[in-house]
Formats: C-alpha cells, sequence, structure tokens
C-alpha cells in the first residue's frame, strides 16, 4: 500500500488486487463450511405447465444423494414482492429453465449425477414466447424501471414532424442480451442458533438480508449476508436472486451448511437478462438539421409471473433539443423468464436506435454527425425544463473529434478500402444518469493513529474499495497505510446497492462526511488526542440526498469507431475505438479508464456479436455458454482508449463526482454501427451486425 499521499485523483492499484491474484480473495462458494453439502439446481424442461409428478426413487438412489427439494418438502417461504424468489412453492411451470427441484448431496458430482436421474412430469400448455410489434397482448405498464412515467408528450408532435422539412422513419431492433459475469450466481448458507449467515454473490448485501428477513419470516437483525468480494454482476446480481434463497431453504432442511453455484448454462434466464426490443424513431428537422419534433416508440417483453418494463426510451427526453417530442413504452407478457437490470437499463439499448437515427438524419441532411449533434444541444433538459448541473457533452465530441482525426473524414460512404477491406468512422452520443443515493458510514480512529472506514458498499469488481479509500485518506488527511476501508458486510452501516452509477458519488459522500466528522470531533472535543478507547463517529447522507435542489443530474460521453469490414467474408475489424466522457471528479484514474473501457467493450461486444437465440418451439435460448453465446475478444478492436474532459460536479454532490460505470456502453454500439454504415453504405438496424447482414451487399474485390 501506498504510504504517502494519496487521495481523489491520483491513480492507484486496486487493494484488494493482490489477494485475486494469489487466489486469496474468497467468493462466494468458496467459504469454508465445517459438513458443507453441495446443491444442484434442477430446470423445467416445458415452457408452460404443472408438474403432475416427481419421482425421486433413482436420484435418492444415487450414492452421496442426501434429499430432493421439491415444491412439496421444501420449506415454505412467506409471501414477497417478487414472484421470482417464491420458489419450489407452488407446481406451476412459468417458462422453460424455471428451478423446480434441488438435488442435496455429500458432493457436487453426487448432486449434479441426481440432478440428472430426477424424474419429472409435466401436464403442458400452449406457450407464448416471441415479441413482435403486433403482438395482441401489448399493453401500457404503469411505469417503467425504476420509476419513471411510461410515457411523455411535450408539443404537439404530429403537426411538428408534419410540417419538418426532413423527415425520418425508422425501426431498429435489438436481441436478448445476457450479463454473464465472471462468477456465476453463487451462495453458501447456515443456520446456527436461529440465526442464518449466507455469503452471496450480490451487488448489494443489505438488500438480500432484508427480503431473506422478509420471506423466511425473521428479523433482520438475525440475517447476515456477506459479499466481501463478487466477480461481476453487470445489473445481474443487483437484485437478490434465486441462489441464497435456495441455499438458505436447503439448509434449513437439511440442519448444515449448503452450498449453491449456478453453472454458466444456467444462468441463461432465471437471472434476469436484457430484454429484446423493437424501437421506431421519427425525427423531423429543418434543412439545417435542428431538430422540430422527435418521437420515440419502445416495445418490449417481460414474464407472466413478475412485471419488468425496461426504459428504453427514456434518454430521449433529455438528450436533445425540439420544441415537439413524444416517448412511448408498450409491454407484452409471454412465458419467458423475467427479464431484469443489465448494464445501463434502457439507455444501452435505446442510445443503439436513438444515436443510429441520429446518424441517417445527419445524412439526410448532408451534415456531419458531430455538428448534427453539436447543432442540437440544449442547456436545460428539453422535457423537464430544468438546468443541467453540467452538461460537457459538445466538449466530449469536439475533444474526441479532434484526438480521433475526424476532421479529415471523407462523408461519402463506401469508398474508403485498406487491402481488400473497406474502411469507416462512426459517432454517437452517450448520457447516463448521474444519480447520488444517501448511504450511512462509520468511521473510527484507534489509539495507534490508525482508522477503519465501515459502509456496506459492494466491489463487484470495480475498484469502489480502493476509491473509498482515496477519498478516506483525503478526507481524513493521513497517510494511505493507517486507513482500511471495510466493506460488503450487510452488518455494517447500510448502502444503496452496486447499480445505477449509484456507487462511488453516493458513497463517497458518506465516507467524506464521516472522516470530516471524525476529524472535526478529534480537534474540538479531544485537542487532536486520540482518547484511549479510541473514538468513532457514524453519520449518513439521506437528508443531504434529500434536501439537493432540482437539477437535471447526467454524465455525458462521445464514442469515435473506425471498423474495416473484409468485402470476401463480412468480417468487421476495429482497429480504433475512442471514447470521450464528462463524468465529474475522477476518483481512481486507474479504475475509471478501466470501468469506460469496460463498458465500450461490452457495446463492440453488443454490435458484433452478442444475440441471445430463442427456440420459439421449446420457449428457450439454443446458445446457453460462451462457446455459442459469443462476446468480443481481443481480435476484435486493435487500439480503444477511454478518456474524460474536465468535469467536477458539486451540484451532484460536495465532491464533484458522477458515476461512471455504465455510461461507456451508452452509444457505443451505435458508433460501431455507424461505422459499418460509413464503410459499406449499407444500413443496419437490427443487432448484431454479423457477415451473413453484410455479405450479399457488398462489392466483389
Amino acid at each position: 500500500m501506498n504510504t504517502g499521499t494519496v487521495g481523489i485523483g491520483r491513480g492507484h492499484p486496486r487493494l484488494e488486487g493482490p489477494a485475486k491474484v494469489t487466489g486469496t480473495a474468497r467468493y462466494a462458494a468458496e467459504y469454508p463450511a465445517d459438513g458443507v453439502a453441495y446443491a444442484w439446481a434442477v430446470q423445467s424442461s416445458v415452457a408452460k405447465g404443472r408438474i403432475v409428478r416427481i419421482d425421486p426413487t433413482a436420484t435418492l438412489a444415487e450414492p452421496g444423494v442426501l434429499d430432493v427439494l421439491t415444491y412439496e418438502n421444501a420449506p415454505r417461504l412467506h409471501s414477497t414482492e417478487s414472484a421470482e424468489l417464491f420458489l419450489l412453492q407452488t407446481p406451476q411451470v412459468h417458462y422453460r429453465g424455471e428451478f423446480v427441484a434441488l438435488v442435496l448431496a455429500e458432493s457436487l458430482e453426487a448432486a449434479r449425477e441426481g440432478a440428472l436421474l430426477l424424474r419429472v412430469d409435466y401436464d403442458t400448455e400452449p406457450h407464448s414466447s416471441l415479441l413482435t410489434e403486433h403482438h395482441p397482448g401489448l399493453y401500457r405498464p404503469e411505469k417503467v424501471n425504476p420509476s419513471y412515467p411510461t410515457d411523455t408528450a411535450l408539443g404537439d408532435f404530429e403537426a411538428g414532424y408534419a410540417a419538418a422539412e426532413v423527415q425520418l422513419d425508422q425501426t431498429y431492433r435489438t436481441p436478448a442480451y445476457h450479463n454473464n459475469p465472471m462468477e456465476p450466481h453463487s451462495a453458501t448458507a447456515r443456520w446456527l442458533d436461529g440465526r442464518l449467515l449466507v455469503h452471496d454473490s450480490s451487488q448489494g448485501s443489505t438488500l438480500v438480508r432484508d427480503t431473506l428477513g422478509r420471506l423466511f419470516n425473521l428479523p433482520a437483525e438475525t440475517v447476515r449476508v456477506i459479499s466481501a468480494h463478487v466477480g461481476g454482476g453487470f445489473g445481474s446480481k443487483g437484485s437478490p436472486r434465486c441462489t441464497p434463497v435456495l441455499a438458505a431453504m436447503a439448509a434449513r432442511h437439511l440442519g448444515r451448511p449448503v452450498r449453491l453455484a449456478l453453472t454458466r448454462q444456467q444462468v441463461f434466464g432465471p437471472i434476469g437478462y436484457r430484454t429484446p426490443t423493437i424501437q421506431r424513431l421519427r425525427l423531423g428537422s429543418d434543412a439545417d438539421g435542428r431538430l422540430a419534433a422527435i418521437c420515440h416508440d419502445a416495445i418490449s417483453q417481460t414474464s407472466t409471473g413478475v412485471e419488468f418494463a425496461e426504459q428504453t426510451a427514456v434518454l430521449t427526453r433529455s438528450l436533445y433539443a425540439a420544441p415537439h417530442r413524444r416517448t412511448t413504452h408498450r409491454l407484452t407478457r409471454l412465458d419467458v423468464p423475467t427479464p431484469s437490470w443489465m448494464r445501463a437499463p434502457g439507455e444501452c439499448p435505446g442510445s443503439f436506435a436513438l444515436e443510429c437515427a441520429m446518424d441517417e438524419l445527419a445524412v439526410a441532411c448532408g451534415m456531419d454527425p458531430v455538428e448534427l449533434r453539436i447543432r442540437n444541444d440544449t442547456d436545460v433538459d428539453p422535457e423537464e425544463g430544468l438546468p443541467f448541473t453540467s452538461r460537457n457533452l459538445v466538449a466530449c465530441l469536439r475533444e474526441g473529434a479532434r484526438r480521433f482525426g475526424w476532421a479529415d473524414r471523407d462523408p461519402t460512404p463506401g469508398v474508403r478500402r485498406h487491402g481488400r477491406c473497406l474502411v469507416g468512422t462512426g459517432v454517437a452520443s452517450a448520457i447516463y444518469p448521474a444519480r447520488t443515493a444517501g448511504a450511512h458510514a462509520r468511521a473510527r480512529v484507534e489509539p495507534d493513529g490508525s482508522y477503519q472506514v465501515s459502509i456496506n458498499a459492494t466491489d463487484i469488481g470495480t475498484g469502489a474499495r480502493t476509491a473509498l479509500w482515496l477519498v478516506a485518506a483525503e478526507a481524513l488527511a493521513v497517510p494511505g497505510d493507517r486507513v482500511t476501508v471495510e466493506v460488503g458486510d450487510s452488518d455494517l452501516p447500510p448502502a444503496f446497492v452496486a447499480g445505477g452509477s449509484f456507487g462511488t458519488a453516493g458513497w463517497g459522500w458518506a465516507v467524506d462526511k464521516a472522516c470530516r466528522e471524525l476529524r472535526r470531533q478529534l480537534a474540538e472535543r479531544h485537542g487532536g488526542t486520540v482518547p484511549a478507547a479510541g473514538l468513532t463517529v457514524q453519520v449518513d447522507t439521506m437528508t443531504d440526498v434529500a434536501e439537493q435542489p432540482r437539477y437535471a443530474r447526467y454524465a455525458f460521453g462521445a464514442h469515435f469507431v473506425e471498423v474495416r469490414v473484409d468485402v470476401d467474408s463480412g468480417e468487421i475489424r476495429v482497429p480504433r475505438m475512442l471514447g470521450i466522457f464528462a463524468t465529474g471528479r475522477v476518483v481512481n484514474p486507474a479504475t475509471a479508464r478501466s470501468q469506460l473501457i469496460g463498458g465500450m467493450t461490452m457495446g463492440l461486444s453488443m454490435a458484433l456479436h452478442e444475440e441471445g437465440a430463442l427456440d420459439h418451439r421449446f420457449g428457450d435460448w439454443v446458445n446457453r455458454d460462451l462457446a455459442t453465446y459469443h462476446i468480443a475478444s481481443c481480435a476484435d478492436v486493435e487500439q480503444i482508449d477511454a478518456d474524460w474532459v474536465d468535469d467536477p460536479d458539486e451540484r451532484v454532490n460536495p465532491l464533484g463526482i458522477k458515476g461512471l460505470g455504465e455510461i461507456g456502453i451508452v452509444g457505443s454500439a451505435a458508433a460501431v454501427a455507424n461505422a459499418v454504415y460509413h464503410a459499406t453504405g449499407i444500413r443496419v438496424r437490427e443487432l448484431p451486425i454479423q457477415p451473413d447482414k453484410l455479405l450479399d451487399r457488398l462489392p466483389t474485390t
């Protein structure tokens, strides 16, 4: 650890890095537990119906198998707000892949073998799993995630669009996407003297603790959930999932600790995914590209058990000026797993449609696509009428264009070559809410001059520990080696989940406040001398957050991409990808750049590879592992870089910090698609952009 001066803005390696690379950092399925049993989840083989018989005879005869949990013998759960967690309670089957049994055994191998031997018979019903814009079940949800209005309207869109000199009306489609964190969902649970301890792979253990308390009818103080190290989540671990519930049920049933880790195949569905979308964009402008009318209509799917309405069109409400505007969301209930959060829910798929439409509008107007975006910039939120805390979108576009060499770009599509490849460049804007949630934090100083900061933040691989350590060291004005940070335990002061780009901004505010209050008390009450018993302070920022004045709070960015398209094979490679962002005060440049590049890489993967392929005959995905669900690799991109403009924003919080975990993915897929159009003259409006969508339309060598 650095023993010198550390603080906000000074890059530092992750504190837990050595533990991770040496294998001493323990994840949820790695905690030692005496007498631990292993669980294997059994999934439904039908898309809709009812279990009529479960025969565990062969399973129970397998050496090492201890028992089989089903709806007939599983511990009873109390009602919960999510039917997704009301597990093994009824014989009803809502989708193919739903967990219908849990095999418990002395070893993982025995549990797996026992699961293969379990016989489950069903009375099946016809199912529906295909999302279309004409589905008879389309309806208007009451709100979209998390609590946005479903539809908005300002001015008169129809009249404004009809009067526009330039009109664009196009439909864009995105498939289902799967989060696929490196560490699959897992949990280790044990009961002791009426208390429940769970090690869970979660983005927020306080929420998991409270949910388990309700499900098992326990006071919250008798449940402890630890998520010390989490191997990624991308939203899929942002809300309580099946694994801690099933592990706790099994542990109560057996009277011994139980460990459950889902396989890669099992996380394709039951733990959430990004819904497919169908998006219609209508843009009307004058001949100079100034928007007069904008309408974004989004269609997505949810399950029959739980409603999740992705906020796909919400970003269109704030990104560009236009006097006449409308956004709508419609939903269809299908016999599929419930969609859920995935990195930048709503803004990610929504930006693909909006930013591709803006590129098409630039072409229709004969304008440079960077200049078109700058021309439609705005000082106030177009729908709310509120001023922005800061809005440096134009600065991102101009700095990105300068560094990328955009000024030398020939706008004509399909005319540049590099060997047998067509070459093109594309751009897209990015926007993401700069949220700050209230949190509690504790700071303590010991007589030996060491400090401990405690907050139930979660480090899901983002470097949160290190960022909070930098905040604490600066606030305490002490060398970094005198400060330790404790996170990832529901017994610590509560904080919001690691999601929605809330983390560092909200947690950092609470940590900074606790550390400064500790310094104040030391100086004013104790004359700068640490009491013999040490000194502890605990604070919260709940009131501070609630009393903030109203502003439009967003981070911004701009993506620039160069692609090469092989005219013989249709393969796409990306020589260069650059993102420039305005994300407030950057706490740790090392991990910030890593987060932004990670988001950009996911956007690249979304543009070129990722697609949940559903076989509607069975209502299930046919590509359920990383051999068939393709993601980007090093061969796809040669040079990728992320940087930021100066953007400290103390209207968002006293530290001037905005979250940046998600904005990297917003707009990045659109920039790739726009570059492919510029390279080939072929506009692909349905992701992913795979060779078969280009090959028969490319020129021959």
